[in-house]
């Protein structure tokens, strides 16, 4: 039989340039592709990127540059006092205060991603983490958390601290009453964990409105988080959209 093809190299940078230039447009890309699944709402929504040279600065969507629309010449550059040190739009209060303190507890996180997405504050609004009862739902079983005492629109740090310590180590939140957040080691993992998460609360929400789903037994549904759930899986989820929205799309790179 002929062997399986080889999953394409993990990026490697020769000079940090390289590296955030690959982030930036990685970002602008994850936007267009939050626009294409009908993530915004509004002004709400952000999507972050750790500059790989100021660690505690982060690269960030405009307050209020529709997702369809942003270049990556757009981004923000975000210090870790919440001062916008490159760009000239506003940075969204909310944005800085959930993922300063995201990125703050968890050194290895390069991006988290987070919205209103239907799908995602339906599921929210019932206070319930996510059930295996699908392989694509296995990436996140006992890896989210759910952060279940809604206090409004998160503008002050230790609101953003209070979301930070629950996420602990998992890979995704889901905000009671609020949508999703999820974070990774790359924009790419970040992004697509996003973008399945909010297709498994679509899923679960169609399963339970047609009848009471059966689970994947605890054993099959942790080996199968082994094999789906973790960051290079993440990561190589990402790459055919990419691919398809900057072809679609290259006006995206723009800088």
């Amino acid at each position: 039989m002929p062997s399986a093809p080889s999953p394409p190299p993990f990026p490697k940078f020769a000079t940090v340039e390289d590296e955030r230039r690959h982030r930036k447009q990685r970002l602008a890309a994850a936007f267009r592709l939050f626009g294409h699944y009908g993530f915004d709402e509004g002004s709400a929504g952000h999507i972050t990127a750790r500059d790989p040279e100021l660690l505690d600065h982060f690269w960030v969507n405009p307050l209020g540059k529709h997702f369809k629309r942003i270049q990556v010449k757009d981004l923000l550059l975000v210090d870790g006092a919440g001062e916008v040190v490159e760009g000239d739009r506003p940075v969204n209060r909310a944005a800085f205060a959930i993922h300063s303190q995201i990125h703050a507890a968890r050194p290895e996180v390069v991006s988290a991603a987070h919205s209103h997405s239907v799908h995602g504050k339906a599921w929210a609004s019932l206070h319930r983490p996510l059930d295996p009862i699908t392989q694509d739902a296995c990436a996140f079983f006992e890896d989210h958390v759910v952060v279940d005492d809604f206090t409004g629109a998160v503008f002050e740090l230790d609101e953003g601290r209070r979301i930070a310590d629950a996420l602990g180590g998992c890979k995704a939140a889901i905000l009671a009453n609020h949508g999703l957040l999820t974070v990774g080691r790359t924009v790419d993992e970040a992004v697509w964990w996003f973008i399945t998460m909010d297709r498994t609360c679509h899923a679960q929400l169609l399963a339970e409105a047609a009848g009471t789903p059966v689970l994947i037994d605890p054993g099959h549904a942790s080996t199968t988080a082994g094999q789906v759930g973790g960051y290079r899986a993440g990561w190589m989820q990402f790459q055919p959209l990419y691919d398809w929205i900057v072809e679609e799309q290259p006006d995206l790179l723009t800088e």
